[in-house]
């Protein structure tokens, strides 16, 4: 017979059992769940050294870091220094191919310094048979695909560039994606994922779709990946008797006998009269009246002084001033240089244009035929330091990358944007708490000034009002301002009522009071400011040492 007190504990041991059994059967979506599912990975937890290769050209001096991004516990590789050249390389385990399926290319960047001008972003390199070494690594080592964010001056884009060998030249193109989208202006952790599938290419930021192009559509990229069918004859010259003007000068035209072409464009008006009350008399300008000359002033060196002049003020209540003069107006007989009307061309033969010959160049293509990439490189220039590098990824299904963005940007992201949003919080409220306080300020001087003008008040206004100027020009005062113009106001309204003698001494209290409230902050200052003086001057002496 089984114990009831028994029942409980094995009902908890099957609970647990369940539980166990329920988490095996439960998939949690983490970034090292899928590991095994990406091409390749690097999350830089641990230092990049012997993995990554920092390329030994002279010009490349920026050093690389391996730092936490700031507010977190996670690693990546820092641009350390601003103003400096960065190129750093990972080899691939293995060429991944472009063509065999989709291909997703994936990294964060943080720009914890902001980005005014520099780049971040990632070239994907071709195989080393095309003449390139990891130490060697630079600007000119072939890529596939360079993808990423750079902004400098005009320049605000994430990039989308790929290289393409013509099949009939074998020369490498790049093609640039038109109408990139921008980079994200502030400073938090951003995630830029780049799916290739067939013949079209999406560009994500943070998950969202930003861009969506087709690697054979010229109105996408730039230059076309297919070349056009013909192209312009090179060989082809202008023939010497071809004429592109559509309109010519009438030949047969014949200035008209009365065409006067030196007649003037103006002339005086003969109608015009002087305005009454012009000062025919009177100069335009006088000397200074307040003008005096200077002490200093040396006849024998700087010549006869003579007053500076201003314009008579006598002339600015009359319409004018000196001698009158008739103005001008416009010649209605004023016709300027004649010259001959234009006719249609007769021999005009259009715009001459090279004929049209086949381009040597042309190639179909079903879909681009990229070549395989077998190392990750940035090779930056930028003028800022703080730009962070993490969670590079290459995965061959955008469900994967999808998942790692979830487990390692978005925790960060979401951390760093509540951040962002209390701190701007805090700036708004301090922002909305000063003009507040300035607010108030304002509506009780305002109220002072109109306390100044009762009419009772009118033989102390004065005083008041200075009293008022002072604590505008300190608002710390403002309370203490306001309590002594009420003392003064309340002072000389019971003298008024009861009678009294002193109200001018009350004033002067407040007057005191409030000076020496002044006097006593500025003296506190000037203490302070001896006493450092003093320090400096005179260093503390040693307390001289016994003998024991």
């Amino acid at each position: 017979m089984v114990d009831r007190k028994e029942i409980p504990l094995a009902m908890g041991l099957l609970a647990v059992l369940l539980f166990f059994v329920a988490s095996s059967s439960f998939h949690v979506v983490r970034a090292s769940d899928d590991v095994d599912d990406a091409i390749f990975y690097e999350s830089f937890d641990e230092d990049f050294d012997n993995r990554w290769i920092v390329s030994g050209k002279e010009e490349y001096n920026g050093v690389w870091k391996h730092s936490k991004s700031e507010g977190h516990d996670d690693f990546g590789l820092l641009v350390s220094e601003p103003a400096r050249k960065y190129a750093i390389v990972k080899e691939l385990d293995a060429p991944v191919s472009l063509k065999d399926g989709p291909v997703v290319l994936q990294f964060e960047t943080r720009l914890q310094n902001g980005l005014e001008c520099g780049g971040a972003y990632i070239k994907y390199l071709q195989t080393q048979e095309s003449g390139w070494k990891p130490k060697g690594f630079d600007n000119e080592s072939p890529y596939s695909i360079m993808f990423g964010p750079d902004r400098c001056g005009t320049t605000n884009k994430v990039h989308f560039i790929f290289r393409h060998k013509n099949p009939k030249t074998g020369k490498h193109v790049e093609h640039h994606l038109k109408f990139p989208p921008s980079v994200p202006s502030d400073k938090l952790s951003h995630v830029y994922t780049a799916v290739l599938k067939a013949n079209d290419v999406s560009i994500l930021i943070d998950g969202e779709e930003k861009k969506k192009a087709n690697f054979l559509s010229s109105e996408d990229f730039e230059p076309a990946l297919i070349p056009s069918k013909t192209i312009p004859d090179p060989d082809d010259n202008k023939p010497e008797d071809w004429d592109e003007r559509a309109k010519i000068p009438d030949p047969e035209a014949v200035k008209p006998e009365d065409w006067d072409e030196d007649a003037p464009r103006e002339i005086i008006d003969e109608e015009a009269e002087k305005p009454e009350g012009w000062l025919d008399d009177e100069p335009e300008e006088v000397d200074d009246p307040e003008a005096s000359k200077p002490e200093d002033w040396d006849d024998e060196e700087d010549g006869e002084w003579e007053a500076p002049k201003i314009e008579n003020p006598k002339c600015e209540a009359a319409p004018g001033c000196g001698e009158w003069k008739r103005p001008t107006k416009s010649n209605p007989a004023y016709k300027g240089k004649w010259s001959a009307p234009y006719i249609d061309n007769p021999n005009y033969k259009g715009i001459w244009k090279p004929q049209e010959i086949p381009n040597p160049e042309y190639f179909e293509l079903e879909k681009p035929d990229f070549e395989p990439i077998a190392a990750i490189g940035i090779e930056i220039w930028t003028m800022q330091d703080g730009i962070l590098f993490d969670n590079v990824l290459i995965a061959k299904d955008d469900k994967v990358a999808e998942s790692y963005r979830e487990t390692t940007w978005k925790p960060k992201f979401n951390i760093e944007k509540e951040k962002q949003k209390a701190e701007e919080e805090a700036a708004a409220a301090a922002a909305t708490e000063s003009e507040g306080i300035a607010g108030i300020q304002k509506k009780a001087f305002d109220l002072l000034y109109k306390i100044a003008d009762i009419p009772f008040l009118s033989d102390h206004k004065q005083k008041i009002i200075e009293i008022i100027e002072k604590g505008e020009k300190q608002p710390n005062l403002t309370i203490g301002i306001i309590v002594s113009v009420v003392i003064v106001f309340v002072s000389i309204f019971f003298r008024l009522i009861f009678g009294g003698k002193k109200p001018a001494n009350v004033e002067a209290k407040v007057e005191k009071k409030t000076n020496t409230e002044t006097s006593s902050k500025q003296a506190g200052e000037e203490k302070e400011d001896n006493k450092e003086k003093e320090e400096t001057v005179n260093p503390p002496r040693r307390r001289p040492k016994r003998d024991n």
